[in-house]
């Protein structure tokens, strides 16, 4: 834990075991504080914000810039922390890497974003002005499946905009956090002003009711970005919640299929299909199935699967604990009883220590099925047949998430009538993961996203500020009142 700019050990009477998913081996373990440390941890960034919000926006974001640099130095050791405690390929992490980095170069640029707006005499000998305030002491609540840059995409701008911020990794993969906040503390920064927090459900409970804490910001599943976000602002708090996806590749006719193929294996089953943006639904569009449906098997086949830790030469790894990988081979078990075709079953992969399963490509699958229905956050890559571009779009429609999309085609009236119709907040033409970088909001839809300002951007700026306006009139001075020696020497 992190408090106080001090790291120490936490007791606790509860603690979730920390794996390394290559081999399935623990690693550690997460302690599970209750109420009274959530308390003391809150009360030490109530009190460390005054005096930051009070220092010099240019003082605040020179922090960043040495940060910045600490990032950049160990980039390559934060990479392999992901790797040991997620599962990703070495290559994978350090992507992940590099889009926390860029989080940080955004925080960096915020003095030139939080300036305010003027409008001079917009009464007589009235001026108005609007200007941006930190909100109070702002939560982080963290998925596993990013553990280096879901926490970047959020406190490096919390903090740069005046805040003090509170992080609450996922218990599943506490070590990334840890090594950040070691790294931001060697930055400069005051004590107080970031903490870090382990626990479980009740450590999450304890922050939404907890009366200090203004602003709550959470990644992970849709039930619980709903509850998150029900239960946050019924306490009074500001909350941006982004939940799961379950996000659709529309291939047409007259797609590039060699292209396409690697486009959607890469969005399927990059980061063992464990992320929010994974393509896990492919439409494809009149005589685009079966040709699809046969390269997307050949391809997906010859990947090679296993542990990544230590490893380089693999191309998908594990997934994040042994029950995980159960449910996901459970949806193929279910996808056939309900009709659909098994072109690829990833159950047969060969077995090893770690929790691996290979991809799987599931055909004939209908919107009516529970592999199409239901987030499986795995290697599953769903295949609906569609008559045309409408018929394409009406399924998209039907769909509860929307957080991204994507189409393959050379028609650039198919890609505009995508573009503008399609059920998602996230769009790519000829991009099979359309995630937007650090410069760009994460535009979930639907119940993929619950609040109104979203992560990253200038929305993210806006959830972390809050406006004040004033008005001001200044009356013309009676020299009568002032005092002649004043007069006299004017």
């Amino acid at each position: 834990m992190l408090l106080d700019g001090h790291f120490a050990v936490t007791e606790a009477n509860h603690y979730e075991l920390v794996y390394n998913p290559s081999n399935g081996k623990s690693i550690g373990r997460t302690p599970l504080c209750d109420r009274l440390v959530v308390d003391q941890v809150v009360e030490s960034a109530y009190r460390a914000m005054p005096k930051w919000a009070a220092t010099p926006v240019v003082d605040r974001a020179r922090i960043f810039f040495h940060y910045h640099a600490l990032l950049e130095k160990h980039f390559d050791e934060l990479a392999v922390i992901v790797t040991r405690e997620h599962g990703k390929t070495l290559a994978e992490s350090r992507a992940e890497v590099q889009r926390g980095v860029e989080m940080v170069e955004f925080a960096c640029s915020i003095p030139s974003l939080l300036m305010g707006t003027t409008l001079p005499n917009i009464a007589t000998d009235v001026d108005a002005e609007t200007v941006k305030h930190p909100v109070g002491v702002c939560v982080g609540i963290t998925p596993y499946n990013f553990p280096n840059m879901v926490p970047l995409w959020m406190f490096p701008v919390a903090i740069v905009c005046g805040n003090t911020f509170i992080l609450k990794p996922s218990e599943k993969v506490p070590l990334s956090s840890v090594r950040l906040g070691e790294l931001l503390m060697q930055a400069g920064l005051p004590p107080g002003v970031f903490s870090i927090l382990h626990g479980g459900k009740d450590c999450v409970e304890a922050l939404l009711a907890h009366p200090k804490v203004a602003a709550i910001s959470f990644v992970g599943s849709t039930p619980v970005a709903q509850k998150i976000y029900t239960t946050g602002t019924a306490n009074g708090k500001r909350v941006q919640s982004a939940g799961g996806a379950k996000n659709h590749l529309i291939v047409m006719p007259d797609a590039d299929m060699e292209i396409t193929v690697k486009a959607l294996a890469a969005s399927a089953y990059g980061c063992a299909g464990q992320r929010c943006m994974a393509g896990s639904v492919a439409v494809a569009v009149g005589k685009a199935g079966d040709p699809l449906v046969n390269d997307l098997v050949e391809l997906a086949s010859k990947m090679r699967v296993g542990p990544t830790d230590g490893n380089d030469a693999i191309d998908m790894g594990p997934v994040i604990r042994e029950e995980h990988r159960s449910k996901v081979a459970s949806y193929l078990q279910i996808a056939s009883e309900d009709g659909a075709t098994l072109a690829l079953d990833g159950r047969l992969v060969a077995k090893s220590d770690g929790f691996v399963i290979g991809p799987s490509i599931v055909d004939q699958v209908s919107p009516s099925m529970r592999v199409y229905r239901e987030e499986i956050f795995g290697p599953v890559l769903s295949v609906v047949r569609a008559d045309d571009l409408e018929h394409a779009l009406s399924i998209g429609a039907g769909c509860e998430y929307g957080n991204g999309a994507a189409i393959f085609t050379k028609s650039g009236y198919a890609a505009r009538q995508f573009k503008q119709h399609f059920n998602a907040g996230m769009i790519g033409i000829n991009v099979g993961v359309p995630a937007p970088m650090a410069w760009f909001p994460f535009t979930g839809w639907n119940r993929s996203f619950f609040g109104d300002l979203h992560i990253q951007g200038m929305e993210g700026i806006q959830f972390y500020t809050r406006q004040k306006t004033t008005l001001t009139r200044w009356p013309k001075a009676d020299d009568s009142h002032f005092d002649p020696v004043w007069k006299s020497n004017r």
